[in-house]
């Protein structure tokens, strides 16, 4: 690990005067949040995209937001969920986003998570998936999503163009195109086998909060496991470039009375979780809260966190600014140094050379 970022799932709902906050207060917290982030040296910014849910959803806005209020920090997702896009005009967007944001974009992407709607990217208009749960239409997608970023023509000039210096029957692609775009586009796998698939497109890595996949084995070395199969499948198909890799934890440094209070461990919650979602019997990761001297041990030990590049932070962005950038500001000053992290102000993260 030489980066860290913090992962906002943008939850909001409950009443205001129980302490619960509206879409419009996430996500002007969220904009604040990234802010103090980028001055305090973090190096993403990333949200989690949900539909028919009260958490962050349509991710452009805010992302466009955040870009355009910083100066060095990373903006992304983690993850845009393919069953609910369009392709096309998702790619418009993020060469648009990218822009704003001067090539600092982490585009995260997947099939999605399960969901509170039944088949609910069919009421978005998207049908014709033979798979319970979208696989099928989100990989189709995908594919003319990266074509369409990669700048291949995606539609073909009329006999008579109109509005428009190109000749008739020319291919056009869609605009505006970003050139390196291609390079910042992640997919989050929630498996070995997933990872594979990504090694092979020659995208990066964003490691999923959790595994479809129950073998024993201890979360981080499971997730490690992925990243070696994730590199070992770049490297085969002849992909030359460093890619980036990216693991979500929950890490809570303990330095005040508060922080105990809010933080401090129940049985039980620092050993990883198994569970059943989505049919699949699945490891979840542990929550890490304690003293920075044994936060820094642990994550040392966690095969995963030391074999990527970037560690995503889930932050409890309910909880409010001032605690959140806490939060993050602990965790740079007294955790993150000793791990190798090297501050935004040192410029863009780069990925590891799989050669």
């Amino acid at each position: 690990m030489r980066a860290f970022g913090f992962l906002s799932f943008g939850h909001y709902g409950g009443s205001p005067a129980q302490g619960g906050i509206s879409a419009r207060q996430m996500l002007h917290d969220a904009m604040d949040i990234a802010v103090g982030a980028d001055e305090i040296g973090v190096n993403g910014a990333y949200f989690r995209v949900h539909h028919f849910a009260q958490q962050s959803a349509s991710p452009m806005p805010l992302l466009s937001a955040v870009a355009a209020r910083t100066q060095r920090i990373e903006v992304g997702t983690g993850v845009i969920d393919m069953r609910y896009e369009n392709p096309l005009y998702l790619a418009e967007e993020a060469a648009a986003l990218d822009h704003i944001a001067d090539a600092r974009v982490a585009l995260g992407v997947s099939r999605g998570s399960p969901e509170p709607a039944e088949r609910g990217w069919e009421a978005f208009g998207y049908t014709g998936s033979e798979d319970p749960r979208g696989a099928d239409i989100a990989r189709e997608k995908f594919a003319v999503f990266l074509d369409a970023i990669r700048g291949e023509g995606m539609a073909r000039a009329a006999e008579r163009p109109y509005g428009a210096p190109v000749s008739p029957g020319q291919d056009l692609r869609i605009e505006p195109h970003s050139p390196d775009l291609i390079r910042r586009i992640w997919w989050g796998a929630g498996s070995r086998e997933s990872a594979e698939g990504v090694g092979t497109m020659g995208l990066n890595l964003m490691s999923s909060t959790l595994l479809t996949e129950a073998t024993g084995a201890q979360f981080g070395d499971l997730q490690a496991e992925q990243i070696e199969r994730y590199r070992a499948a770049f490297r085969a198909a002849g992909h030359t470039h460093a890619p980036r890799v990216s693991v979500s934890r929950s890490v809570f440094p303990i330095l005040t009375e508060q922080d105990r209070l809010l933080f401090g461990m129940r049985p039980g919650a620092e050993a990883d979780q198994v569970g059943i979602i989505d049919g699949h019997r699945s490891t979840f990761g542990r929550t890490y809260a304690g003293e920075p001297d044994q936060l820094i041990a642990q994550l040392q030990a966690d095969a995963a966190v030391q074999a990527a590049d970037t560690l995503m932070l889930t932050i409890p962005s309910q909880a409010g600014v001032d605690l959140n950038l806490h939060i993050l500001r602990s965790f740079a000053e007294h955790v993150a140094p000793a791990l190798g992290w090297r501050p935004n102000a040192e410029g863009p993260v780069q990925g590891d050379p799989v050669s």
